[in-house]
């Protein structure tokens, strides 16, 4: 594993680059969806138009009840599918048109509210499809780079997020269920819910050409290990329905 402390990170931000930025810059083109071991895919069943990777991505992204009880849906529910997120170059995010290599994208928001003393509690979920295998590694890579780049960064007005550490595991470095995986935590602040810092985790996952994000925004009250169960549980569901959408079928 290769560990990182760093003092920033966002939404697509990510710690040492070795293992994603390796396998995509030696990544075989032609080499086929299906030979990772992690989920054996029918090409058949694999997305090739924006509107079959949207469908795909509303199957298989996050509901609610996939972080657990009491999580709820935000508003806006969902990001238009017609954006990208896109770190600029004085380190906020912003929203822009994705780029060729993506097919589709789509960002889901929730919350648990407030009560009994703890404020509300933000999540997110993103499912991206890539039109191929080496895309979606260039987006792990990529996130590598925002945050070496931008050692703070600006979700939105007055959201900020920073001191983070992060580690990158390759599969069957303590993982087995993608091909290669991100995780950050550190510090969330929000001058709406009355500064901070609170715990922040993100953790990004690849496999074949798609990537899936969860996001844990925290508040008062709110521990990491109790961040971390509810983002673990979105993020594994989502994988979970994502080869069971694309897998070969016996």
């Amino acid at each position: 594993m290769l560990v990182a402390c760093v003092s920033g990170g966002g939404p697509g931000a990510g710690p040492s680059a070795s293992a994603s930025a390796t396998g995509a810059a030696g990544a075989d083109p032609g080499s086929g969806p299906s030979d990772t071991g992690v989920i054996d895919a029918d090409p058949a069943r694999l997305p090739a138009t924006r509107k079959e990777a949207l469908g795909l991505i509303r199957r298989i992204i996050a509901k609610p009840a996939a972080f657990g009880p009491g999580v709820v849906e935000r508003r806006p529910y969902e990001s238009d599918p017609a954006t990208w997120p896109v770190l600029g170059t004085d380190c906020v995010w912003q929203q822009k048109k994705p780029q060729a290599h993506v097919l589709a994208t789509l960002s889901r928001y929730f919350e648990v509210p407030a009560a009994g003393g703890r404020g509300p509690l933000r999540l997110s979920a993103v499912v991206t499809v890539h039109r191929t295998r080496e895309d979606a590694r260039w987006e792990m890579a990529e996130s590598v780079e925002e945050t070496m780049r931008c050692p703070t960064q600006q979700l939105s007005q007055g959201e900020f997020i920073g001191s983070m550490i992060a580690s990158s595991l390759a599969r069957g470095e303590s993982q087995e269920s993608a091909e290669d995986a991100l995780f950050e935590a550190g510090q969330y602040q929000n001058e709406e819910l009355g500064g901070g810092p609170y715990p922040y985790s993100w953790y990004l996952s690849q496999t074949l050409q798609f990537t899936v994000a969860v996001t844990g925004k925290g508040a008062e009250g709110w521990s990491d290990a109790e961040i971390d169960a509810l983002t673990n549980q979105a993020h594994s569901a989502m994988l979970q329905d994502l080869g069971t959408a694309v897998e070969k079928q016996s």
